[in-house]
């Protein structure tokens, strides 16, 4: 498999993927045990199949689980993380998203569709453009710290993201480093 660790843009955001992917990899362990089904066999692999085949009947962690042990017949990388190219990629990218999704006690409605999404997308950049990257990248660790933007704050956050060029976006590692970009000087090129 193709696949590298990407440097991430933060700290912050290095550590909150790394907690996600301990959490993935304890989900799929338990899911095995209750299984009886031994890592690294050929039953792991048809059960990483069975899952992904049918995301609505699982966690989304046991899904995004299943994905990182499957290897994308058509272009040999990790399932979903090959090229935007790849078709078979693009489907399981896609069909992931109707994994289950419950959130956790005492954070508001939405917060683990949007800690989901955001995971997705820093994993799977090539998928996304700098502008959606920064936006999802930035905010996860605050999501999984438990919180959620208000609408009126995450279309802020937004206009302040669409004034950075993309070359802007991929250099950025906090919102402050956004904030003093879009909002500095030179903004008339655009």
């Amino acid at each position: 498999m193709a696949d590298t660790t990407p440097a991430w843009r933060s700290t912050a955001l290095a550590q909150t993927i790394g907690e996600i992917e301990a959490q993935l990899d304890l989900a799929w362990a338990r899911l095995l045990g209750e299984l009886n089904v031994a890592p690294g066999s050929a039953d792991e692999t048809a059960l990483g199949w069975l899952v992904v085949d049918n995301p609505a009947e699982h966690d989304w962690r046991i899904v995004d689980a299943a994905l990182d042990r499957l290897t994308c017949a058509q272009c040999r990388s990790t399932l979903t993380r090959g090229p935007a190219t790849c078709q078979r990629c693009t489907y399981h990218h896609e069909v992931r998203f109707v994994a289950r999704e419950v959130d956790r006690p005492n954070v508001p409605a939405g917060n683990e569709h949007a800690i989901r999404v955001s995971f997705a997308v820093a994993r799977n950049r090539i998928r996304y453009s700098p502008r959606a990257r920064v936006g999802y990248e930035l905010i996860l660790p605050v999501l999984v710290a438990g919180a959620l933007p208000t609408t009126k704050e995450a279309q802020a956050a937004k206009a302040l993201i669409n004034k950075l060029t993309p070359e802007e976006c991929d250099q950025v590692a906090t919102f402050a480093d956004v904030e003093r970009l879009a909002l500095g000087a030179n903004r008339e090129r655009r």
